[in-house]
């Protein structure tokens, strides 16, 4: 039987989102990748060892910060005294975003019981096809092979919409020039995002962002915090690993993972009794941005807890003293 995470680790998670919010927002506009990110990381790990859990880092950030980092796939954190989970960490999800001030960047943490997620450590991009609740049921495998065309069809008369009036989430890369080239010769309205895809990923599964679906190649570690998001809120995604090198390919070879493999988000993420926590850094269409003011900073989160169906938008102002 699963050892179900604490019903307050949700709240102590978003302290932790919180805390990387504030440490992380000092960052914004600055230019400074490298020390944007690892203040975000330390952040996050420090305050991970606050709570009473005994948690095991699924996809850590050893990738952009070298084997120094202080979250590292594998590591444990947590006070040891609580409940084994399995954590999910993005301490800032669009990092070259709040560098430049500008909007979508977020800070992701995402607890379960342990060994309920299938990790695919050490993959480092993933496809990903994902649609919120309304067009669960439209997505079937053979959309990853099948054309634009034929899945957006799909989606839209799930959503009771024409093709035209869809919204579809694309990173701006050159892998993705002829999936974008499809979509748009659909009518579909195509937005391009630079950076931050487990943001849209929230966009897409979360009702009323006015973002349909998400589609193309993604970070690996984002796809898995995006597979608990649908989870969570009962959409729908599917994956397949997408190894951008020889050097990938082999890795997932040693690992014993199939490249060709379809996965749904039940196959992915095998519990109801996920804990997601977020913060807006920068604006995005999720949250407002946090802001300092003279006395007090200001944070927007959002909680959201499977098991029940709940969401919770949390405003917090923080003393400037702390």
């Amino acid at each position: 039987m699963e050892e179900r995470p604490p019903r307050n680790i949700g709240l102590d998670l978003v302290r932790v989102t919180e805390t990387v919010a504030l440490a992380a927002g000092r960052w914004v506009g600055s230019g400074n990748y490298e020390m944007a990110h690892l203040t975000a990381c330390r952040a996050m790990a420090d305050a991970l060892n606050t709570l009473d859990m005994n948690g095991r880092v699924i996809f850590g950030e050893e990738d952009r910060l070298g084997a120094d980092s202080p979250l590292r796939s594998n590591q444990i954190v947590g006070l040891g005294d609580g409940p084994d989970v399995d954590v999910l960490v993005d301490p800032i999800d669009g990092t070259n975003l709040l560098i430049k001030g500008q909007p979508g960047a977020i800070s992701v943490v995402c607890v379960a019981p342990h060994d309920t997620i299938e990790s695919m450590f050490p993959a480092k991009y993933m496809e990903k096809l994902i649609v919120d609740r309304e067009a669960a049921d439209a997505l079937v495998p053979e959309c990853m092979d099948a054309p634009a065309a034929w899945t957006l069809a799909l989606i839209a008369r799930a959503k009771n919409k024409a093709v035209r009036d869809l919204s579809v989430v694309v990173l701006n890369r050159t892998r993705h020039e002829d999936l974008i080239a499809e979509i748009r010769a659909t009518g579909a309205r195509v937005l391009l995002r630079d950076e931050a895809d487990a943001e849209g990923a929230f966009l897409a599964v979360t009702p009323n962002t006015g973002v349909d679906l998400l589609m193309g190649i993604g970070g690996a570690s984002q796809g898995m915090i995006a597979a608990c998001a649908v989870k969570a809120q009962g959409g729908q995604m599917l994956v397949r690993l997408a190894p951008q090198s020889s050097e990938e390919r082999a890795l997932l070879r040693d690992a014993g993972l199939d490249e060709n493999r379809i996965r749904t988000v039940d196959e992915i993420v095998k519990t109801k009794q996920l804990f997601i926590a977020v913060t807006g850094v920068t604006n995005t269409t999720l949250l407002p941005e946090m802001r300092f003011f003279s006395d007090f900073a200001r944070t927007h989160s959002l909680l959201i807890r499977s098991e029940t169906g709940t969401r919770r938008y949390i405003q917090a102002d923080h003393s400037a003293r702390i």
